[in-house]
């Protein structure tokens, strides 16, 4: 088992992923700029500030000494959340010093949250092709999805400078918890309500389910991972919603009833990655 740290461990992800590995056996170390769970190994960092975080790299004392992975899940996490500026230079100053300060500290593989918005997100030009993919040139739409770009472009060169890093962002979808699925059925009543992301969505627990064979995954260099669930929000078929709102994109492949139309083709080859929390599970 391993000792790895997660940034962003407060978050609406992070606090899942923490939890995940914890169970998994791993020994979590939580870094996050506001308090965390009593329960979880917890150190207070801000990331903007490089030495608090290769000091926090390379331990922290009385809790740890040294790790073997980081998952940087930290950031800003939406557009619109924060001015453009204070977005743009907070995520990538924190994700820079995250990267730097692991290679410093001798980490070698990095997993870390990149962004489906960096597809081209909301989608008001069409997309190349439905499903999207990882296969097409990135279409950032907003400081926030250039800056997920930016970052993908810092560990694509990183990974060429040191050819035994292993660095994987994966590029979540919009992440849930179960209790919200109540209110997915109200999406039927408008296909507009979420064209913005193709209709897609992330449970929070496939989420973190990602992260950990991310994290297993035996490959040096950089990948990058479209992660979203087997489905969309929708009760419509994926191929109706499609030819409603882009009857004008190609279709590359036959679409299931609700298949999602984020393509985690990929993810399922080359990961294992399957979403087990659809939200149909959860809604009667």
């Amino acid at each position: 088992m391993a000792s790895i740290i997660v940034t962003g461990s407060k978050g609406k992800l992070g606090r899942v992923v923490a939890d995940v590995l914890a169970s998994e056996g791993h020994t979590v170390h939580g870094l996050d700029a506001v308090p965390a769970p009593p329960a979880l190994d917890y150190t207070r960092v801000d990331l903007r500030d490089y030495g608090q975080t290769i000091d926090a790299m390379f331990g922290v004392q009385d809790r740890y000494d040294g790790v073997d992975a980081v998952v940087h899940l930290a950031a800003i996490p939406a557009p619109g959340q924060a001015s453009d500026v204070a977005t743009f230079d907070n995520n990538i100053l924190a994700t820079s010093h995250v990267f730097q300060g692991a290679l410093r500290a001798g980490v070698r593989r990095i997993v870390y949250a990149s962004s489906e918005t960096v597809l081209g997100l909301p989608f008001t030009q069409d997309p190349p092709y439905i499903p999207v993919d990882e296969d097409y040139d990135a279409r950032p739409e907003s400081n926030y999805s250039l800056v997920k770009h930016l970052e993908e472009q810092m560990a694509i060169q990183l990974c060429r400078w040191h050819p035994d890093l292993a660095i994987t962002a994966l590029r979540f979808s919009n992440v849930m918890y179960e209790d919200e699925y109540q209110g997915f059925p109200a999406f039927d009543d408008d296909v507009t309500l979420r064209r913005w992301n193709l209709w897609g969505y992330i449970d929070a627990r496939d989420g973190a389910q990602a992260v950990s064979r991310a994290l297993a995954h035996e490959r040096q260099g950089f990948e990058r991972f479209v992660i979203a669930n087997a489905d969309t929000v929708m009760s419509r078929s994926s191929a109706d919603l499609v030819a409603d709102q882009f009857p004008h994109v190609t279709v590359t492949k036959e679409l299931g009833e609700h298949e999602t139309l984020l393509s985690i083709d990929k993810a399922r080859a080359v990961l294992g990655y399957e979403p087990q929390h659809s939200w149909r599970r959860y809604v009667r």
